[in-house]
């Protein structure tokens, strides 16, 4: 009878829970793992054999966290640089998207060469630092968010995106009186919230987590990022001395290994706060790629 399963069918749905339970769990315990050791006080957490719940529970690892100017000053930096490099890189991002998706632009073809050069020939390393340096960005909050103002790959998608927005919305604007920037900001990006959102997402994601540009180009270091000070900590818990673990065991009880785990969940936990309200828009801009042509 249809719908009822036989024996194979149910050993095969077992087999099948018990291989992806197996591979959720490890997939997601080194990310509980780095929970509860936040929680758990540094100097117990050294011992080892911590896997389930936090052992000598305490808020002390948060509390130094909190306490230690670098790393607020590092979030600030990097939730700042987040924000406004984020919606810089939208908003320049469709403005020029928006005009390479009209037909009727003048040297047309030749934007998109040179945008199609951009994307697959690089300057390298060196060339950008002096261009940067140059143009007068390093060691400036500038450096974070001028240079990724413009997104080639999302600049490309975008304009897929605006050409097959039905062309009679921004004629009976223009019939009304409307110029450019109205049918832009009251038609175009209302309509292409999914869009928007999955740029958002995706940029943010990347300004939040970005440390190569604070490593090489700041040396201010009231501008370092949380990204930064977090490999900062990984590098001194690899070459790290008797003195510098003393250190950090002299206050409060915690860690470098506690500090670092401490800074992975606090430079997680916006992420996962903002992707819920992003996530309708989100499934939906995804399948841009694959259905706008």
């Amino acid at each position: 009878m249809y719908g009822r399963k036989t024996t194979e069918d149910r050993i095969v749905d077992g087999v099948n829970y018990t291989l992806l339970g197996m591979i959720a769990f490890l997939t997601l315990y080194p990310f509980y793992y780095v929970l509860i050791a936040s929680f758990n006080l540094g100097e117990d957490t050294a011992k080892g054999g911590l896997y389930l719940l936090p052992r000598a529970f305490t808020l002390s690892n948060y509390t130094f966290f909190f306490k230690d100017p670098k790393w607020i000053d590092a979030f600030g930096v990097t939730a700042l640089r987040t924000v406004v490099g984020t919606a810089l890189s939208v908003l320049f991002t469709s403005l020029v998207a928006y005009g390479l998706a009209k037909p009727d632009l003048v040297l047309r073809k030749l934007y998109f060469l040179l945008v199609v050069v951009a994307m697959n020939v690089s300057g390298g390393l060196i060339a950008y630092y002096v261009v940067l340096r140059g143009i007068g960005l390093l060691n400036t909050f500038g450096v974070y968010v001028i240079p990724t103002m413009l997104n080639l790959f999302f600049l490309m998608i975008a304009i897929s995106f605006f050409r097959d927005i039905p062309s009679d919305l921004a004629e009976s604007a223009r019939i009304d009186g409307a110029g450019e920037t109205f049918i832009f900001l009251k038609i175009v990006l209302p309509v292409s919230l999914p869009l928007l959102a999955t740029m958002a997402l995706f940029l943010g994601s990347g300004q939040w987590n970005s440390w190569l540009d604070s490593a090489y180009f700041v040396q201010d270091q009231s501008l370092r990022t949380l990204a930064y000070r977090m490999m900062e900590v990984v590098n001194q818990t690899m070459i790290g001395s008797d003195s510098q673990a003393a250190q950090f065991t002299s206050k409060l009880g915690v860690t470098q290994f506690s500090v670092q785990v401490t800074a992975m969940v606090i430079s997680v936990f916006p992420i996962m706060c903002v992707y819920p309200f992003l996530q309708k828009h989100f499934v939906q801009g995804m399948m841009l790629g694959s259905v706008k042509g």
